[in-house]
């Protein structure tokens, strides 16, 4: 594993999620990397390499088509193992590897929290938004065992930084408290991402997360305790969850969950995520390989005219029940109750059982 060059005194100082952090050269010390297995059944086969973060806020790339400038990812890797995740290309910056080894090497930032706290006191930081779930899910199995969150959204709320959250997880529910003490005093927005609620499609293409069904439990949920959460409907997957009727079904769920808003995303295919994703067409859909070939013909993006078409149906029927688009320059914010913040619990370093 190509650690080296990341570490201190090394010349590189990228971030491997592809961003530049503000301020400290390397990312983490020499022979800061800690390597777990856990022989429990939730973590069965999989590695947690554990480093000691020099820097979490990362900068996003100018030429990215996202709409924020800094991010914050506590993990690499993802243990929802979804085919078509295009951070699997991020995995080969340390030489891992961006099938599997995406999906079950993972990398741990243990001491995110404290990096990010003192981060956010710095002069140089401005307070801008800060997007966390955009690379890898914040709320993956992994966040269960290493719980990094709290403390991410508790340094957040102290410095009264505005943030927004994108998962398919449902600990965030965990954290249903802090996110209503950050939304008192900041522009708190999330999102939950439900593509489809095809449970045969699912478990096939994303076999290590929750249900489509407990994802949108996770909507209401937070809307019953007063947080308004959008839905990233993404991917739609051509050819698969793309049909008027699976497109109908999918928004009708979303709009009975009482989201504030559905935005549809379809499927794209960079590099790592490309080969990953075919290899599972050809295995399980074969009769599909040579459309998404003529489809994605022109690189990572679906032609422009198929994803207006799907991003105007969604919206006509989204019309229909009574949801609409989410507005990326209005991020929600939700109420919380006027009482005081509990004092965060002292970080401890976690040993293998």
């Amino acid at each position: 594993m190509r650690w080296d060059n990341l570490a201190e005194n090394s010349g590189n100082a990228t971030d491997p999620d592809g961003a530049a952090p503000p301020g400290d050269a390397a990312l983490f010390g020499t022979g800061a990397v800690t390597t777990r297995t856990f022989d429990t059944p939730e973590f069965r086969g999989m590695t947690f390499h554990e480093v000691r973060a020099r820097s979490v806020l990362n900068r996003v790339p100018g030429a990215s088509r996202m709409p924020f400038e800094w991010t914050v990812n506590p993990y690499r890797g993802c243990t929802h193992a979804c085919v078509y995740c295009f951070a699997r290309k991020t995995h080969s910056y340390l030489d891992l590897d961006t099938g599997h080894g995406f999906d079950s090497q993972i990398i741990v930032k243990v001491n995110a929290p404290e990096v990010l706290r003192r981060q956010l006191g710095s002069r140089r930081w401005q307070g801008a938004h800060v997007a966390m779930g955009t690379n890898v899910d914040c709320y993956q199995r992994a966040e269960g065992r290493y719980r990094l969150m709290p403390g991410i959204i508790g340094a957040l709320r102290d410095h009264a930084n505005p943030f927004s959250i994108l998962t398919k997880g449902t600990l965030i529910l965990r954290d249903i408290d802090l996110l209503r003490q950050a939304a008192d005093v900041t522009d708190v927005g999330i999102s939950v991402s439900v593509g489809f609620t095809d449970g045969e499609l699912w478990r096939s293409v994303e076999p290590g997360t929750p249900a489509p069904e407990r994802r949108l439990d996770v909507v209401r949920t937070l809307a019953d305790h007063g947080i308004g959460c959008a839905v990233l409907m993404a991917p739609v997957i051509p050819f698969l969850s793309d049909h008027p009727d699976q497109l109908r079904a999918t928004v009708r769920a979303i709009a009975s969950a009482g989201a504030t808003s559905v935005t549809p995303l379809v499927l794209h295919l960079r590099p790592g995520a490309r080969e990953w994703f075919m290899a599972w067409l050809a295995r399980e859909r074969p009769h599909l390989v040579r459309r998404y070939e003529r489809l994605y013909a022109e690189g990572s993006y679906a032609p422009r005219w198929y994803q207006r078409r799907i991003t105007r149906h969604v919206h006509e029927l989204a019309a229909e029940f009574g949801i609409g688009p989410a507005r990326r320059d209005a991020p929600r914010r939700v109420p919380a109750p006027a009482e005081p913040f509990p004092a965060e619990p002292e970080a401890t370093q976690l040993t293998l059982l």
